[in-house]
C-alpha cells in the first residue's frame, strides 16, 4: 500500500513534467520583419534621435485661442470620452484576469421536498421527507501550462492597446482642431481679400462708366467689369458659407452645439519649433495607433498561448462543506456537517475538432494582427514622408507665388494706366485683375497648406498625447 502511495507521489508530477516539456507558454518578442521598410522617404534623412513629437502641443502652438480651444476639446469631445469608458471596460476585465489565480467560491441554501413512494414510505414512517442544505463550494484550477498567465496577459494587452488608442484619439483631435483652425484663419484672410477686391471693383465699374461716357471705351467694357464685380461677390458669399460650415464641423469636435468660433488671424501663426523626425524606430514608441497595433498583436499572441494549452490535461480541485438535515431545526448541528474535496487530471480526447478549431482561428487572427501591424507602421512612415515633402513643397511654392502675385499687382496697375490714357485694352486690365486675385487666393491657400503639413507631420510622428 505504501509502495502504490509512492508511485503516485512520484509518477505524477513526472507525467506532469514530461507534458510541461512539450508545451510552456511562449513569450511575446517583437518581430524583427516589421522594421524593414520603416524608413522615411525623405531627402534629409535622420541624423539623431530628436523628433518634434516629444513637444507638447502647449508649447508646439502659441496661438492662445487655438490652445484654448484645444483644452476645451479635450475636455468635452464625445469621441475622447469614448475611448475612456472603453478604458475603463478594458481595465475591468484585466482586473478579471488576474482574479483568474484565485479560486472561485460559492454559496447557497437549498431545500428539497420529495414525496415517497409507497414502498419506501414503511422504511422512513413517513410519505414525504424534506432535506435542507447549506453549503459552500470551492473550485481551483492549477495554472500548470500557463493558460491563465497567458490570458491574464492578453488582458492586460488589450487594457494598454485602450490607453494607447486614448492617445490616438487625442493626438488626432489636436491635429483635427489645429488643421480646422488653421482653415478658418486661411478663409478670413480670403474673404478680406475678397472684400477689397469687390471695393476695388466697384471703383473700376465706375471709372469705366466714366470712360464710356467719354467715349474712351465700349459698352462691353463697361459691361465686363460689372461682370468681374458679380463674380468677386459670388466668391465671397461661397468664402462665407464654407467658414459657416466650418464652424459647424469645429463645434462637432468641441463637444458642443453649432456656434461661432474665436479666432485670431493668419499673420500671428508662428511655429518655431524645428521639423525634426527623430529616427524610424521611434515611431513604435511615439506613435499611439503603432503602439495599439503591436498591443493588439501581443493579445492575439497570448490568446494563441492560451489555445494551445487547451490541448494538454488540467488539473482542478472541487471541495464542498457545508451543512444538511433532514430537520431544520437541526441543520446547523455539528453532527449535520458534512464535507468533500475532489481533484481530477482532465485529458481532452476527442471533442468534435472543436479544440483544435479554435487553436487555428488564434493562429489566423495572430497573423492579421501582425500584418495589421506591419501595415500601420508603414502608413505612419509614409504619412512622415508626405508631410515632409507637403512642407518643403509649400515653402517653395510660396517664393514662387510671391513673385507671381507681385507681378500681376504691377500688371494691373500698369494696366489701368494705360487704359485711363486710352494706350490698353480694357480686356487686359480685366485679365489682370482676375489674375491678380487668384494670386493673391492661393497665396492664402499656400500658407495654410504650410501650417497644415506642420500639424500632420506632428501628427505622423505621434505628437500631441504628451
Amino acid at each position: 500500500m505504501k509502495r502504490s502511495i509512492l508511485y503516485k507521489v512520484v509518477l505524477v508530477p513526472a507525467i506532469m513534467v514530461s507534458f510541461q516539456s512539450c508545451f510552456v507558454a511562449r513569450d511575446y518578442e517583437r518581430p524583427a520583419e516589421v522594421l524593414e521598410e520603416a524608413n522615411f522617404r525623405t531627402d534629409n534623412l535622420p541624423q539623431d534621435t530628436t523628433t518634434m513629437a516629444g513637444v507638447s502641443w502647449r508649447e508646439l502652438f502659441t496661438d492662445p485661442y487655438l490652445t484654448g480651444h484645444i483644452e476645451e476639446a479635450l475636455q468635452n469631445n464625445i469621441d475622447i470620452r469614448i475611448a475612456l469608458q472603453q478604458i475603463n471596460a478594458a481595465q475591468a476585465y484585466l482586473r478579471q484576469g488576474k482574479a483568474s489565480y484565485f479560486p472561485s467560491v460559492s454559496a447557497g441554501v437549498g431545500v428539497v421536498h420529495q414525496e415517497l413512494a409507497g414502498n419506501n414510505q414503511s422504511l422512513y414512517g413517513r410519505s414525504s421527507i424534506d432535506q435542507f442544505d447549506l453549503s459552500a463550494d470551492l473550485s481551483w484550477e492549477a495554472d500548470i501550462w500557463g493558460k491563465i498567465r497567458s490570458n491574464e496577459l492578453a488582458m492586460q494587452a488589450s487594457y494598454l492597446q485602450s490607453v494607447a488608442a486614448h492617445k490616438a484619439v487625442k493626438t488626432e483631435l489636436i491635429s483635427n482642431i489645429a488643421s480646422l483652425y488653421y482653415q478658418l484663419l486661411a478663409l478670413d484672410d480670403q474673404l478680406s481679400i475678397t472684400r477689397e477686391t469687390i471695393g476695388n471693383r466697384e471703383r473700376s465699374l465706375e471709372t469705366m462708366r466714366a470712360l464710356k461716357d467719354a467715349g474712351n471705351v465700349t459698352e462691353v467694357g463697361v459691361q465686363q467689369t460689372e461682370a468681374q464685380l458679380y463674380r468677386a461677390q459670388a466668391v465671397m458669399i461661397d468664402l462665407k458659407n464654407d467658414i459657416r460650415l466650418l464652424e459647424n464641423t469645429f463645434s462637432i469636435l468641441l463637444g458642443d452645439a453649432p456656434h461661432k468660433i474665436e479666432r485670431s488671424d493668419l499673420e500671428q501663426q508662428i511655429i518655431n519649433t524645428p521639423l525634426r523626425t527623430g529616427v524610424p524606430l521611434q515611431l513604435l514608441r511615439n506613435r499611439p495607433d503603432v503602439v495599439a497595433a503591436e498591443y493588439n498583436l501581443v493579445n492575439a499572441f497570448q490568446l494563441t498561448n492560451v489555445a494551445r494549452s487547451m490541448f494538454y490535461p488540467s488539473l482542478r480541485i472541487n471541495a464542498t462543506a457545508g451543512f444538511q438535515s433532514l430537520n431544520l431545526s437541526h441543520l446547523l448541528d455539528a453532527n449535520s456537517f458534512f464535507s468533500s474535496i475532489a481533484g481530477s487530471l482532465t485529458q481532452p480526447i476527442f471533442n468534435r475538432r472543436q479544440i483544435r478549431t479554435e487553436f487555428e482561428v488564434a493562429e489566423a487572427r495572430q497573423e492579421i494582427a501582425f500584418l495589421t501591424f506591419r501595415e500601420t507602421l508603414l502608413i505612419a512612415t509614409r504619412e512622415v514622408s508626405d508631410a515632409l515633402y507637403n512642407y518643403q513643397a509649400a515653402e517653395e511654392k510660396m517664393e514662387v507665388k510671391l513673385k507671381e502675385s507681385e507681378a500681376y499687382d504691377l500688371a494691373t496697375f500698369y494696366s489701368e494706366e494705360l487704359l485711363n490714357n486710352g494706350f490698353a485694352n480694357y480686356l487686359e486690365v480685366l485679365t489682370a485683375r482676375e489674375n491678380y486675385l487668384n494670386a493673391q487666393l492661393e497665396l492664402v491657400n499656400i500658407r495654410f497648406n504650410e501650417l497644415n503639413a506642420i500639424v500632420n507631420l506632428y501628427q505622423a510622428l505621434g505628437g500631441g498625447w504628451q
